[in-house]
């Protein structure tokens, strides 16, 4: 029969048994560029901020991170290897609690593998394995990687008043690359069937679409079997013959169109007069304005012909009621879209 000593006895012999094994391994995964926790944590917990623990990586043992005593790589210690510099820390509150557990900022796919985190002056010594997986996302990885597209060169071959044809050329990109354009929210615009060449073992692709309305186009290289996207942004402004309707509170702003000139795109009612205003806060010369009354609401056309690229203002103010309002449009006066 078991005697209560003896049961001390074994239940003493379980826990030094647990000390002495090997923590268990834990897996971690985050996406590429993003931050990572690496757990480790004594139990039962205990006061470690005068102990010392020691992060290493792979069998290379290459020193991730090292802390003694409130001494470590981030203030006067050095060793660590220089793919962690500047990059991993622990959190010092919690060393109290017997957590030594690190963040590795920024990862990259190079900061995948094994690590160990041990604690050299604990009898008997203890050790946690922890396996880190960074997943890729797609993005530039130009200059990293031979063979990742270059930025794609985009330039407008024909533009009317109400179309523009772009064209994207992808250079030397290795292996072949996915040509896509799309609008400023990311949808995929139809475009002719791409031109594409092969040359030493690097292609070229040239990929053109047709746009209709004013706005953000951009030109997508995508290498997934490198994890690589790049690309070129251009903006596109046809002078259509109608910018758009605004209606605000009792005034009817209508913006027009004038062949061969741009308009500033809203009208600015005042008691004296109207105003045109650039994108410094200039007034801005303007033709005499339309002014008419309709049930009550006033229906107001201002035209302005301004010669510079750039982004230009209309506002419109209400004094009698504390009201005042703008728009703004971009311009490009005689220039091709590159």
């Amino acid at each position: 029969m078991r005697t209560s000593l003896d049961l001390c006895v074994c239940l003493l012999t379980l826990c030094v048994t647990t000390l002495e094994q090997t923590g268990p391994g834990v897996k971690v995964v985050v996406k590429e560029d993003s931050d990572a926790v690496l757990p480790c944590s004594l139990s039962p917990k205990e006061d470690i901020t005068g102990e010392i623990f020691h992060w290493r990586k792979d069998e290379s043992q290459k020193e991730v991170f090292f802390y003694d005593s409130g001494i470590h790589y981030n203030n006067d210690l050095t060793g660590q290897d220089q793919q962690f510099k500047g990059r991993v820390s622990h959190f010092q509150n919690q060393l109290k609690n017997g957590d030594a557990s690190i963040k590795i900022n920024n990862t990259k796919m190079a900061d995948s593998g094994n690590y160990s985190c041990f604690f050299p002056g604990l009898q008997p010594r203890q050790t946690f394995n922890i396996e880190l997986v960074v997943e890729p996302i797609l993005r530039d990885r130009s200059g990293e990687i031979p063979g990742a597209s270059p930025k794609p060169y985009v330039t407008s071959l024909d533009e009317t008043k109400d179309r523009s044809l772009l064209q994207c050329e992808v250079l030397e990109a290795s292996p072949k690359p996915k040509v896509e354009w799309q609008d400023s929210t990311g949808n995929i615009l139809p475009a002719e069937e791409p031109q594409v060449s092969e040359r030493g073992g690097s292609y070229y692709v040239t990929l053109n679409t047709t746009v209709t309305k004013t706005g953000h186009y951009r030109c997508v290289a995508t290498q997934e079997d490198i994890n690589h996207q790049i690309y070129s942004e251009t903006y596109v402004h046809l002078n259509e013959s109608m910018f758009g309707i605004y209606c605000g509170e009792g005034v009817l702003v209508k913006m027009q169109g004038m062949p061969h000139q741009s308009v500033v795109d809203m009208t600015a009612l005042k008691s004296e007069g109207c105003i045109s205003r650039a994108g410094a806060g200039n007034i801005l010369p303007a033709e005499e304005p339309q002014v008419s009354e309709r049930g009550g609401s006033y229906c107001v056309t201002l035209n302005t012909t301004v010669t510079k690229t750039g982004r230009c203002r209309c506002v419109a103010t209400q004094e009698d009621i504390n009201h005042q309002t703008s728009a703004e449009t971009f311009l490009i006066i005689s220039a091709a879209v590159h």
